[in-house]
């Protein structure tokens, strides 16, 4: 399976395992060979998406494709701070949201949770902010963490393939 495809499948399962609903999230893989990489497009359903909806991203010039995700500059934001990062997953999952509204982190108490996160960082972003401020805030603290929370948002988690960055994002959520 091309990297395009898989980063299809992996979104489309973060909406059939309730991570997210229809139309939420964003997804992205870089492609290591092309200095680019490929983002969900802003709005997309995840039940109709398919790897030709894929936009195009650049890493050298920050050129951010046509239609790309509200996030595509949050992502190429992770990707410049993390250079052995080869995706990034968004996703709303309903218990790491609600876990995390009135905690600055979260401390897992399962065994796969304090295994894979000694503690999960929580970042307040005012939603009139959000746009602005979250490239820069979300990428700091992905540079020391596999995975961060926005209150009352979601999930951002990143990682050298797209399984382990689901892993992640699965994982959080068990917890």
């Amino acid at each position: 399976m091309n990297i395009k495809d898989e980063l299809v499948q992996h979104y489309l399962w973060l909406r059939q395992y309730g991570l997210n609903d229809s139309h939420s999230g964003n997804a992205s893989v870089r492609d290591e060979d092309s200095g680019m990489f490929w983002i969900t497009p802003t709005g997309c359903c995840a039940d109709l998406l398919s790897s030709g909806d894929l936009i195009q991203c650049q890493m050298e010039d920050g050129a951010i494709g046509k239609g790309a995700s509200l996030d595509a500059r949050l992502h190429l934001a992770v990707y410049q701070s993390n250079p052995q990062t080869r995706a990034v997953l968004h996703s709303h999952g309903p218990y790491s949201v609600a876990m995390t509204m009135d905690n600055e982190e979260f401390l897992p108490t399962d065994f796969e949770g304090q295994l894979y996160f000694s503690r999960v960082p929580v970042l307040t972003i005012p939603y009139d902010q959000y746009v602005a401020r979250s490239p820069r805030m979300v990428a700091e603290v992905l540079m020391d963490y596999p995975i961060v929370v926005v209150r009352g948002h979601g999930v951002y988690a990143c990682a050298d393939s797209l399984n382990l960055a689901y892993k992640w994002t699965c994982s959080l959520e068990l917890s």
